[in-house]
């Protein structure tokens, strides 16, 4: 594990090329054309034959000389659509910005690829390499598996690094959660209010769809005080409110649109009938009519145990357990209210999604993720690169027989 490590210093000069570069390219959702043919060049001069089983999604594998099991690493490509606002020299001019760490996922994963081609004969089995689009939609990870993308060879076990900055926690550490959820479920749903329009100077003549909408929001806020067991996280957001076009005239719609964030499989079904219960109560109360619509998009990351337990053996193996910290440690109850659309993958097989930290305030790296200022420390990239493929060599390594 130490000599993956001291391999990926040696390519540390290479990462920060190849960050460098993905970071003035940024594109959204699942239309990477340049994305795609960067990391597939660099694949390819590596000596892999990269697919691109859907639009944007590409795969390799490496190993398959020795009998074995198939661990699959992701890393995630796309960007989100903000204009960058930190300084740095090699920052992007298309309007899109790398502000979530993607293009530090893609960099350490062609990073392991040269690392674990340099070691494919070392290899207990089969290594699948997933560069995903579309995690910041939602849409990436669901549409790679529809493609095959855990098929041919099945995979057997997943793995997901995730960078973090502007936390008061030293660059390079580790991140592990618990075995279970560890990022929440994230749904949508919408609201449209169906009333009855006219003058302003006149409401007794109306039935105002913004008065019912305002009654709503309220009586939505009593889901999360009134009737979820306080230990349990959850949040009931509503996030665009839209009616009228004028001061003076009562329009006969408005709607409302919001994001709900659970963990359990009970609260995500419970919510969501609460939802509609009370916009349908409500508009009824006020003579008019509400028109509910739940939109079901990410579920919960859960994390496999046995799989955790081989991750950190092979984190502490290749870096110390100093190197080590739990969630918990970083947030109260160890979970992100965020979500994840590894979670797709985490459905299908047993997963784990580790963080590492890649910039501390001290530092300079004073934002967070998904701000038009954030900014990463590079020095990680060789680590993420080298646990990556050390993750993957033991976990194969321990589940050869």
């Amino acid at each position: 594990m130490k000599t993956i490590v001291e391999e990926a210093k040696q390519l540390q000069e290479d990462l920060v090329g190849y960050r460098r570069a993905l970071h003035q390219i940024p594109e959204l959702s699942m239309n990477l054309p340049m994305t795609t043919a960067y990391v597939s060049s660099e694949l390819t001069k590596m000596g892999y034959k990269p697919q691109e089983i859907c639009q944007s999604g590409i795969v390799v594998t490496v190993g398959g000389k020795k009998t074995g099991k198939v661990i699959l690493l992701r890393a995630d490509m796309d960007a989100l659509p903000m204009v960058e606002e930190a300084d740095e020299t090699f920052k992007s001019t298309n309007g899109n910005m790398h502000a979530c760490g993607h293009d530090f996922h893609t960099t350490m994963l062609l990073g392991t690829a040269k690392l674990l081609k340099q070691h494919e004969d070392e290899l207990r089995g089969t290594v699948k390499l997933m560069f995903q689009p579309a995690e910041e939609t939602g849409k990436g990870a669901k549409t790679m598996i529809e493609a095959g993308v855990l098929e041919n060879p099945k995979v057997d076990a997943a793995v997901m690094l995730h960078v973090i900055t502007g936390l008061p926690i030293p660059t390079g550490i580790f991140c592990l959660p618990e075995a279970g959820p560890s990022t929440s479920a994230a749904d949508r749903f919408e609201i449209v209010i169906r009333g009855k329009g006219g003058h302003g100077a006149m409401p007794e003549t109306t039935i105002d769809p913004l008065n019912v909408l305002s009654h709503i929001h309220i009586a939505l806020q009593s889901i999360n005080s009134r009737e979820i067991a306080p230990a349990d996280s959850v949040v009931v957001t509503v996030g665009m409110m839209s009616g009228g076009t004028t001061v003076n005239v009562i329009p006969d719609t408005a709607e409302m649109m919001g994001t709900i964030r659970t963990f359990s499989k009970a609260n995500r079904e419970f919510i969501p009938e609460r939802i509609k219960a009370i916009a349908e109560g409500t508009a009824k109360m006020f003579r008019a009519e509400a028109e509910v619509n739940i939109i079901k998009e990410c579920p919960s990351l859960v994390n496999d145990q046995s799989v955790l337990d081989s991750v950190e053996e092979a984190l502490i193996g290749s870096f110390g357990k100093r190197s080590l910290i739990s969630m918990r440690d970083m947030m109260p109850g160890g979970k992100i209210m965020g979500s994840e659309d590894f979670s797709f993958v985490g459905n299908e097989v047993p997963s784990v999604m580790m963080g590492i930290m890649a910039g501390n305030p001290n530092d300079g790296h004073k934002y967070q993720l998904h701000h038009p200022k954030v900014t990463f420390d590079e020095a990680v990239l060789y680590r993420g690169a080298a646990a990556y493929a050390n993750v993957a060599l033991h976990w194969l390594s321990k589940n050869c027989k």
